[in-house]
């Protein structure tokens, strides 16, 4: 599934010793940049987080903002005495050298184990993980939406690309042969110009198959035939990659699409320096603007 690198995801919890909240959100980026945005009560549960992003985006600039809330009764340790004691006198031994230090907040104060917030990170963990995985999981949910919208884009964008390419294809046996015929012309014209009397002097089997084959090759250089065989094989796969519902493959199908869209810009490229006719080189000129604007939507794409 196409997923956009565009979107945002919520969630709260509440339970009994508190309520949770996540959100997140994400912007375009050419890696997986993340800022995570916790309380420092909540960083117990930051390597967690951070494997649970890690397992659901590839690449963008995301940002995880975590808020939690506890009832004035409840969620916090009783106070851990005898560091309460030891604060004390290091505050005191403190005030001896430097009077004017202030006293701590009560919210500062140490309680009973590891965390001085008191929060337990066996009960506020898990819901930290249930939280963030479901604001994952709207998150998740609005990218393939939007990534969608984005592959529809680019498909009808696609389907303008294949329209130019039948056109020139119907067109380009008889420019090919218009061509020649007109090199063929030319050459006739400069040989009677360089050398009237020596003209008359060179047989007519060796003119003509001189100038088929003059005219032979001049054809072989404006024939794009080849160029629009490949550009039909990238479209090819170009459907193929946005209509992939493979999650393995769609993943990272970003960087694919801007790799095939590069080879179809070299095409249209070469098609334009091969152009042998005015509507061909408008086709190109055409070609390049509908490729740019599909690599301008992928580059949303994750």
């Amino acid at each position: 599934m196409i997923r956009s690198m565009t979107a945002f995801g919520t969630s709260r919890l509440e339970f009994g010793a508190g309520a949770i909240s996540a959100e997140v959100r994400s912007v375009n980026n050419r890696y997986l940049d993340l800022n995570l945005r916790l309380p420092d009560d909540l960083r117990f549960a930051e390597s967690r987080i951070r494997e649970l992003v890690g397992g659901a985006v590839i690449r963008g600039k995301v940002e995880l903002k975590l808020n939690y809330a506890v009832p004035d009764t409840q969620g916090l340790r009783p106070f851990d005495l005898p560091a309460l004691q030891s604060l004390s006198l290091q505050l005191a031994q403190a005030r001896t050298i430097i009077p004017d230090i202030p006293a701590p907040s009560l919210s500062e104060l140490p309680r009973e184990g590891a965390l001085r917030s008191g929060l337990d990170p066996d009960v506020w963990l898990p819901m930290c993980e249930r939280a963030c995985v479901l604001a994952l999981g709207e998150f998740t949910a609005n990218r393939e939406r939007e990534g969608s919208r984005l592959a529809g884009a680019m498909l009808e964008l696609a389907e303008a690309v294949r329209g130019i390419v039948d056109r020139v294809e119907v067109e380009l046996p008889a420019l090919v042969v218009q061509h020649q015929e007109r090199v063929a012309q030319r050459l006739r014209e400069a040989l009677l110009a360089a050398s009237p009397e020596g003209f008359s002097a060179i047989s007519g089997t060796e003119l003509t198959a001189r100038i088929a084959q003059e005219a032979s090759l001049f054809g072989l250089r404006v024939d794009v035939a080849e160029e629009l065989t490949r550009l039909r094989s990238h479209l090819q796969e170009l459907k193929g990659a946005l209509s992939d519902q493979n999650a393995q493959h769609s993943r990272g199908s970003g960087k694919r699409l801007d790799f095939l869209f590069q080879e179809m810009n070299r095409e249209a490229n070469t098609l334009g320096s091969k152009a042998a006719a005015l509507s061909v080189t408008r086709a190109a000129i055409d070609l390049k603007l509908l490729i740019e604007q599909m690599r301008e939507q992928a580059q949303n794409i994750e």
